[in-house]
């Protein structure tokens, strides 16, 4: 494909007017929201920036709470392993789908409002999913629960896009992928936690009362952050128009591209890690959640290294410190699944492998989204569609087999793709961070 280097207005805000520390904040936001600086402009408050933050954590623990207790969903409903796990695959083929629904929706008719309906449609079949009475119905039920958690996953950061620029918004992204990831992987520490008090029902009970209070922040705090004038107009065909914008742009499909091939390697992790750690090797449910939390440490701490990194140093070489990352902890699986080495090796080599994908998130989002900020919900809705829809994939693969040997193929195959999508990223200049 040709690169479209022209159209990715390089040096252009929308929506935010840059303070000297290339922070800004759109005019339409509530003051509750707002905070003066020096300067006389508005700065995004804490509240707003804790709420964006909150909306990026509906993906990965609608999907992570749950596994410490899908082994007893299985039993429970009489579900076959594969059965089972395709809970996992229709919640994140529902996220990737939400994304793609609600990032475009964002653009043309504001942030609020599909933020809104999305939140309250995620509480409503939460509680559906605590009341399945066969597998089938909470595969349809974990399908739609995803569509609504895409919602706020994908206006969390075409919002984040209005409000932030330059350093800011890198360490913006930084911190998304900070607690994006962090839930990702301390969701099943606490879902170890809640299986000691409460079965699978009564975990879907409490993603519900976590939607309804994330519901209440959003209305108490979340304005409009995309104002009127700025939105896009001309309905599915100028969708298209810009859809077809990006996939031409190299640059910008690397990084979707990337993005999705690491994160399927994680999500293959997430769904094959409770049945290895436990049914291989011999973990108990809060044993596995304890494994999990060394996970959890790398990476928070490699998802705020990377962004501060990107800012600091270079996009383009924090993605390649974290590929390489990736790819180091897929060859110790491989090579734990062909020598037979012990627990250690496996817990090693998973902390390479998901600190490798906190380390690429930052730099990988900045490179799609900084080129363009009027239409950021849907170049955002590209970054969750390939992130949870290429795990949604991966997921299902690892039941295939038995062992260590399934998750470390599909990890090694993720690896190898995303090393390929990095080198699409190199095809031109890294877009000037405004």
């Amino acid at each position: 494909m040709t690169p479209m280097a022209p159209q990715r207005m390089e040096g252009t805000m929308s929506t935010a007017t840059s303070t000297p520390e290339g922070t800004g904040a759109a005019p339409n936001l509530p003051s509750s929201t707002l905070a003066a600086t020096t300067g006389g402009r508005p700065a995004v408050g804490r509240a707003l920036a804790t709420v964006l933050a909150l909306l990026t954590v509906f993906g990965p623990i609608s999907m992570d709470l749950y596994l410490p207790v899908l082994p007893a969903l299985t039993t429970e409903l009489g579900a076959a392993t594969s059965t089972a796990q395709l809970t996992i695959t229709a919640c994140l083929l529902g996220l990737a789908a939400g994304q793609l629904l609600a990032g475009p929706a964002s653009d043309r008719f504001g942030r609020r409002r599909p933020l809104l309906i999305g939140v309250a449609a995620y509480v409503a079949v939460s509680l559906l999913c605590a009341v399945s009475p066969t597998v089938e119905t909470l595969v349809a039920a974990r399908f739609v629960q995803g569509l609504a958690g895409g919602v706020g996953i994908v206006i969390a950061q075409a919002a984040g896009r209005d409000v932030y620029s330059g350093g800011a918004l890198l360490r913006f992204y930084g911190r998304l992928t900070v607690l994006g990831g962090l839930a990702a992987i301390v969701g099943p520490l606490v879902g170890g936690q809640l299986a000691q008090v409460t079965d699978w029902r009564g975990i879907f009970l409490f993603l519900a009362v976590l939607g309804a209070v994330i519901l209440a922040a959003c209305l108490a705090v979340f304005g409009e952050t995309l104002p009127t004038e700025q939105r896009t107009t001309g309905g599915l065909a100028q969708t298209l128009t810009d859809m077809g914008q990006l996939l031409h742009d190299r640059v910008f499909l690397g990084a979707v591209l990337l993005t999705g091939f690491v994160n399927a390697a994680l999500f293959a992790y997430l769904s094959g890690a409770t049945y290895l750690l436990q049914d291989t090797y011999g973990l108990s449910p809060q044993g596995y959640s304890y494994a999990f939390g060394l996970n959890s440490a790398g990476f928070m701490v490699f998802g705020f290294l990377a962004g501060r990194t990107s800012e600091r140093w270079s996009v383009r070489g924090t993605l390649a410190v974290g590929v390489s990352m990736v790819a180091a902890g897929a060859a110790g699986l491989l090579a734990t699944a062909a020598l037979d080495l012990p627990l250690v090796a496996v817990i090693v080599s998973l902390l390479f492998l998901v600190s490798g994908v906190a380390v690429t998130t930052p730099p990988a989002t900045s490179l799609a989204l900084t080129g363009y900020p009027h239409i950021a919900g849907t170049a955002s809705s590209f970054l969750g569609m390939a992130r949870f829809a290429f795990g949604g994939i991966a997921a299902p693969l690892v039941g295939l087999g038995t062992g260590v040997t399934p998750l470390a193929l599909v990890t090694a195959a993720g690896a190898v793709l995303g090393a390929l999508a990095y080198l699409l990223t190199t095809a031109q200049p890294a877009p000037t961070h405004n």
